[in-house]
């Protein structure tokens, strides 16, 4: 799990639906700039926060997870012993929390075991090279099925298979 479950979404927040090579400057830039703390992003001004390269709209995700994390309180013993459907459903009421990224907080936030996020790029791309078909997402969850509990360790190498075909 991620020593920092507040950083570790913002990161995900940021590589929704870009290039990982995007991500790591904005990513980068964004870390140089600021203390990744809830309180620091909300006190930042939203345009700074576009100027290292999160859209207007990340930018808002960034501050809604922030306040999520102070009003909530949320922090990884928040998490622990809810399940992770659980989880999932309470993340994905923040603005701009959708299934991908509650995924990825299962997973690099949280070390959650049994996580098998259909709706990335990567894996779906893994798996249709892997089986020689286009899959959707049904399909995935039921072919990733025989992996449980473990489908989280499916999951990097599918991503690592991808990586290595780049």
């Amino acid at each position: 799990p991620a020593e920092d479950l507040y950083r570790r979404l913002v990161v995900s927040l940021s590589r929704q639906q870009v290039s990982m090579d995007a991500a790591a400057a904005i990513e980068e830039r964004l870390f140089d700039r600021f203390e990744v703390t809830p309180a620091a992003m909300l006190a930042a001004d939203p345009a700074d926060l576009q100027a290292v390269g999160l859209s207007a709209a990340k930018a808002e995700y960034v501050r809604a997870a922030a306040r999520a994390f102070r009003d909530r309180e949320w922090d990884h013993d928040y998490f622990t012993g809810m399940n992770d459907d659980a989880v999932r459903a309470e993340l994905t009421e923040v603005r701009g929390i959708g299934p991908w990224t509650a995924d990825m907080v299962l997973m690099f936030g949280l070390g959650r075991e049994d996580v098998f996020p259909v709706g990335d790029l990567g894996i779906r791309k893994a798996m249709q090279a892997l089986f020689d078909a286009e899959l959707g997402r049904s399909e995935m969850r039921t072919r990733a099925a025989e992996g449980a509990p473990y489908r989280s360790y499916a999951s990097l190498y599918l991503w690592r298979a991808v990586e290595d075909e780049s």
